[in-house]
């Protein structure tokens, strides 16, 4: 039957190099050297960053984590965790005022046997949800369905996530 696979080609570069040792070094040590569009960093604060995730569950799905390399939550200081809840904040805000959700997931995978993509640095992640998006492609086909690419979502969270800053007496 042609209709039995789904090319996502996007994935591959993910799925071929998940478990591997990053030769770069930590992927959330890296990121805040470059520049925000190309790295998808949507906000920095003092203490840490929120950025897109690059193969993510749904859209909008965000990360926040420390600029500090840390294991796990235990080891934030007041600072950080301040920082850190505020980014998360926005990245909300702007989710609600760019998409709309239903509702939102909220979580961390502590260790590589808990799922963790990027075991070895704290980061919390935010994944938008909507009524029926769990469809049989989730939930049979182990596939999940982006409705958008993630240069525009980038684009339509930051605008949005700056809007939301303008807004909000400070």
């Amino acid at each position: 039957m042609p209709w039995d696979m789904l090319w996502a080609g996007w994935r591959s570069e993910y799925i071929v190099t998940a478990g591997e040792p990053d030769a770069d070094g930590c992927l959330f040590c890296r990121l805040p050297a470059g520049d925000d569009e190309e790295t998808l960093i949507l906000e920095r604060g003092a203490f840490g960053f929120a950025v897109l995730n690059r193969y993510p569950y749904t859209t909008g799905h965000v990360m926040v984590a420390p600029y500090r390399h840390i294991e796990g939550p235990a080891e934030l200081n007041a600072d950080e965790q301040a920082d850190l809840w505020r980014l998360l904040g926005n990245a909300m805000d702007a989710i609600d005022t760019a998409m709309h959700p239903d509702g939102y997931n909220l979580g961390a995978n502590l260790g590589r046997v808990a799922g963790a993509g990027v075991p070895g640095h704290f980061h919390l992640h935010l994944v938008p949800r909507w009524s029926g998006d769990a469809n049989f492609m989730t939930t049979v086909g182990d596939t999940r369905v982006l409705p958008e690419d993630l240069t525009v979502t980038w684009a339509r969270l930051r605008a949005a996530s700056s809007r939301a800053r303008d807004a909000s007496p400070e």
